[in-house]
């Protein structure tokens, strides 16, 4: 299984969506990002954490609030943000790093 650690370090955008199973809202971000991941293909990644079972990483990375989501490149931090977002914004940032 690959880590995450591992998979940030892409050389390609990866948008990292740290969800809960309880969360409403987030429950609202599943049918978002798959139409992301329609519309994108592989220029990025999109990778699901489910804060309840990885409580580690979501206390490394100060997840206070779900859906919170984060593009990496290179292992570095390039944009966060909290609370559902559409597809449209979430393509356009996802480009700016491609």
């Amino acid at each position: 299984m690959e880590k995450f650690d591992d998979i940030i370090k892409s050389d390609k955008p990866v948008l990292v969506d740290f969800f809960a199973t309880w969360c409403g809202p987030c429950q609202m971000m599943h049918p978002i990002l798959d139409e992301l991941k329609d519309r994108i293909g592989d220029k990025a990644r999109i990778l699901t954490v489910d804060i309840d079972k990885n409580q580690e990483l979501a206390q490394l990375y100060q997840v206070r609030s779900v859906p919170t989501l984060m593009l990496f490149k290179n292992g570095k931090l390039e944009w966060r943000q909290s609370g559902v977002q559409q597809t449209a914004t979430l393509e356009q940032i996802i480009n700016e790093y491609v």
